[in-house]
């Protein structure tokens, strides 16, 4: 891992690390990046908590300590009338996710269009939530010393700078290998990536069974 480009003197080790996941992102990602094409979805998902202890691992071992705050997790939620298997798994996920104190949902209801099922539905307000978040954090809050931005949607891009020209934080982010690129900025103010290959994904993979109720 290389330096960072800059850091700020009010940073006491261990540093705190909350680390941000657009969950559709983070998991549609993977899918592309380790698993054959045409994979049914409710395969390759993730368990969040042990991916921030990874990132957070990796930090300290090249030679920053860093302790988890939190692990953000910003995705859609489907509607129980229109879908209510796939509501009732999304809540079963959530429910074992939020097990750890460490971990936060943020869910939005998904928009349905009107050839819905003919067309899929979408998620809607995540990009903004996530963006505001990244900003709140760490200008008004003052809850992370390095945040994490695992997605790789561009409509991020103002909540990172603001976050860097503030100087309220310091911002990395991370990507799957293989899985479609990382999130950049142009010119000289990328932030550090934390690229993840198959051994780390077979790490913090979680092979649960959502669709079933827990016994």
């Amino acid at each position: 891992m290389e330096r960072a480009t800059f850091w700020y003197h009010r940073v006491v080790a261990p540093a705190r690390v909350v680390v941000f996941m657009d969950y559709q992102n983070v998991h549609g990602s993977a899918l592309r990046a380790f698993w054959p094409r045409g994979t049914h979805p409710a395969n390759g998902h993730i368990d969040p908590y042990r991916l921030g202890q990874l990132i957070v691992q990796k930090r300290t071992t090249n030679g920053y300590p860093s302790r988890l705050a939190q692990v953000r997790i910003y995705r859609g939620a489907p509607n129980p009338r229109r879908q209510p298997a796939a509501a009732a798994a999304n809540d079963r996920q959530s429910d074992a996710w939020t097990r750890s104190p460490k971990v936060l949902v943020r869910r939005r209801p998904l928009r349905y269009p009107t050839r819905w099922p003919h067309e899929p539905a979408v998620e809607k307000g995540i990009d903004v939530a996530l963006a505001v978040d990244i900003l709140r954090l760490a200008a008004v809050d003052d809850s992370y010393d390095v945040g994490v931005v695992f997605s790789g949607d561009t409509d991020l891009v103002p909540a990172i700078e603001a976050v860097q020209e503030l100087k309220c934080g310091h911002i990395e982010v991370a990507a799957w290998r293989g899985g479609g690129g990382r999130l950049r900025i142009d010119g000289t103010s990328s932030p550090w990536c934390h690229w993840l290959d198959e051994s780390d994904y077979q790490a913090v993979l979680d092979t649960t069974d959502y669709s079933r109720p827990r016994a």
